[in-house]
C-alpha cells in the first residue's frame, strides 16, 4: 500500500506548484508526486506544510539548519520558513499537505520538526493519496477530513526527533565539524579534538554551546546517527557494519543510541525501510 505504484498517474513535480499552493488563502492544498528533479530551489509558503517522502532520503535546508528526513518520518514546516529540498534521487515521492492557519492552532504548528510516522498516521497519509490540488471549505466532508488530519498531528506526534544539525559560523568550528565528518569511523574524543585544533577543552565546549546551541556530545552523536541512517538507506550493509562505520565497536551501544535518537532500533528501521521499497 505504501509503494510508488499507489500514486495514480504520477506526475513529476511542476516547478510552478509552489505558487499554486497559496493561490487561495482558505484552501487546503494536497500534492502527491515524484520529485523528478535533483533539488527544489529555496522557497516559502503562506501555509503550513506537512511533508512525507518515500523511495529515498531527503535533506531539507533552511537558513539555520540542515534537516535529514529518512523513511517513515515526516517534517512539519511552518508558514513563512524559506527552505530548499534535496532528495537522494529524483525518483523520491513527495506527499504534501498545505494547511491555512486556524485560530485554534497550537504551539506545535509554530516549530519546524521531524516526527516518526506510526501505522495509524501512515494509513491516514495513504488515505490522502486520493486528493490532489485545492480542497475548499465548501467541499464537505473532504475539507473537514483534511482539516482533521492537521488537528490529529499534535496527538499522534508527541516526540520530535533531533534529525537536524545547525550550521556553524565560526571558521575554527567549521574546520572541526569537517574533521569530525571525515573521521566518522574513528570515534574522535573531545580531548583529541582539543589537542588537534590547539584549543582548550573549556573554550571548545563553550564554542559548541554558543555556535550550535548544543554540547559536543549532542552534536557528535546526532552526526553519527544521521550518517548511520544514510548508510542503512543507501548501502547494502548489515547493522553491525554500519555501527563500525560510525565509530561504534559495541553493537548494543550503537543500537541503544540509535533507538534513543531515531525512535526505533536499527534492525526495526531496516525492516520498515524494506516495506517502503
Amino acid at each position: 500500500m505504501n509503494k510508488k505504484s499507489d500514486i495514480k498517474d504520477p506526475k513529476y513535480v511542476n516547478r510552478y506548484y509552489v505558487t499554486e499552493v497559496d493561490s487561495f488563502e482558505d484552501s487546503i492544498y494536497c500534492h502527491h508526486a515524484i520529485i523528478g528533479e535533483s533539488f527544489i530551489t529555496e522557497h516559502a509558503h503562506n501555509k503550513d506544510q506537512f511533508l512525507y517522502t518515500e523511495g529515498g532520503v531527503v535533506f531539507l535546508k533552511t537558513a539555520e539548519k540542515s534537516y535529514f528526513l529518512p523513511a517513515r518520518h515526516y517534517i512539519w514546516i511552518p508558514a513563512g520558513i524559506r527552505h530548499s529540498i534535496h532528495p537522494s534521487t529524483p525518483d523520491v515521492v513527495m506527499r504534501n499537505l498545505y494547511f491555512p492557519k486556524y485560530d485554534t492552532d497550537q504551539e506545535f504548528y509554530k516549530k519546524i520538526n521531524i516526527y516518526h510516522v506510526d501505522d495509524l498516521l501512515n494509513e491516514l497519509i495513504m488515505f490522502t493519496n486520493r486528493w490532489n490540488g485545492n480542497i475548499f471549505p465548501v467541499e464537505e466532508p473532504k475539507y473537514s477530513l483534511a482539516k482533521a488530519f492537521k488537528l490529529l498531528l499534535p496527538e499522534i506526534s508527541q516526540h520530535e526527533l533531533p534529525l537536524a544539525l545547525p550550521y556553524p559560523n565560526n571558521q575554527k568550528l567549521k574546520d572541526i565539524v569537517t574533521f569530525l565528518e571525515s573521521r566518522i569511523e574513528e570515534n574522535v574524543s573531545f580531548k583529541t579534538l582539543s589537542q588537534k585544533f590547539n584549543i582548550s577543552e573549556r573554550t571548545l565546549a563553550r564554542l559548541f554551546q554558543k555556535e550550535l546551541n548544543m554540547s559536543f556530545i549532542q552534536y557528535y552523536t546526532i552526526l553519527r546517527m544521521l550518517t548511520a541512517l544514510k548508510l542503512l538507506l543507501d548501502e547494502k550493509l548489515s547493522v553491525n557494519e554500519v555501527a563500525l562505520k560510525v565509530g561504534y565497536s559495541s553493537l548494543p551501544t550503537f543500537s541503544n543510541t540509535f533507538n534513543k535518537v531515531i525512535g526505533v532500533r536499527p534492525s526495526e528501521y531496516v525492516k520498515q525501510k524494506q516495506l517502503l521499497i
